[in-house]
């Protein structure tokens, strides 16, 4: 007997109350379901169903055996999607990715964490933006990733949504930098640092909205990702940059006389990211990579869950002109 898809048509009825219904969830005829059904009940020797005219109702031994049964094929799934790995020559080896705004102490943190879970296996571990990792894991190049939000997630699952609030980096001279929490708006007349908008179309544009929304239209915006880039810029044009708190960049002595890092207020802007992965791709190693990095961030970088007001898909990229 074919345990797991007799698990799959047992499941289905019990969750559609109804063989008809199953029978098409599952893309069958409803006689070979009933009789699966009758087959896994001799062979378990319970009666999983009371079956009239009328409905179909689940017994208290279907009942109690249920979760078991969900929990079995989602340890299937978890199988196959392993032996897919051994079988394209994958095995052992995790390809992972991460963004690069995530500070060292996250990535420390990060892979900490993930040796103690899965301390058997081979990470290989890259730097790359969320863009470059949708075409990757589309590809299959890349077992995980952590991607920024918004973004078109079809065909991926996704870990928790985690959100880290973002601050503005400025010139002490600057004088909004006098304030303990800037508006947006007070930022009028400075250029913008962004990173390049290739790296995460969706956010960049996002970003852009927020800060029109909150009054501020930077005449300018200037790119750049590495942190000691960035507060060059700061320093020598006057921009600001929007960063979170934990990616600061590196300032000599025990504090920057030159920029300041201040939060915002007056709906400020959020990176909001989670772990991606291809559907029926996610083996151990991948939940292990996902639980290392929602920990990580969250302990690092104080990320906070975040549940999202719309669907987290691509949206159009002129919509902040609007």
């Amino acid at each position: 007997m074919d345990l797991v898809r007799h698990l799959e048509c047992f499941v289905a009825v019990a969750e559609e109350s109804h063989f008809g219904r199953a029978a098409a969830r599952l893309g069958m005829a409803q006689p070979p379901l009933s009789q699966r059904i009758q087959r896994l009940e001799r062979e378990l020797g319970v009666r999983l169903f009371e079956r009239t005219s009328r409905q179909v109702t689940i017994t208290e031994a279907g009942r109690l055996l249920l979760a078991e049964a969900r929990e079995l094929l989602a340890r299937s799934e978890s199988f196959l999607a392993t032996a897919r790995r051994v079988r394209d020559g994958e095995t052992g080896l995790l390809r992972a990715a991460l963004p690069p705004d995530l500070s060292g102490e996250t990535v420390a943190a990060l892979l900490a964490d993930f040796g103690r879970r899965h301390g058997g296996l081979e990470l290989e571990l890259h730097e790359l933006s969320t863009a470059q990792q949708l075409a990757r894991l589309a590809a299959h190049e890349l077992d995980v990733g952590i991607v920024h939000h918004p973004c078109d997630v079809s065909g991926l699952e996704l870990g928790p949504v985690l959100r880290r609030e973002l601050g503005v980096l400025l010139p002490r001279t600057a004088g909004a930098a006098g304030f303990d929490e800037v508006p947006l708006a007070a930022l009028s007349g400075h250029d913008l640092i962004l990173f390049p908008r290739a790296a995460a179309p969706a956010l960049y544009d996002d970003l852009l909205t927020t800060c029109a929304r909150g009054g501020f239209t930077p005449a300018a915006v200037r790119h750049g990702q590495g942190a000691s880039f960035v507060r060059g810029l700061v320093l020598s044009t006057g921009a600001v940059a929007l960063c979170p708190r934990d990616v600061l960049p590196p300032s000599p002595g025990d504090g920057d006389p030159d920029v300041v890092w201040r939060p915002l207020t007056g709906g400020a802007p959020a990176l909001r990211h989670s772990t991606a992965w291809s559907q029926g791709r996610g083996d151990a190693a991948v939940h292990a990579f996902a639980e290392a990095a929602t920990h990580a961030l969250r302990t690092t970088a104080d990320a906070t869950p975040d549940v999202p007001t719309r669907p987290l898909h691509l949206r159009p990229a002129s919509e902040w002109w609007l």
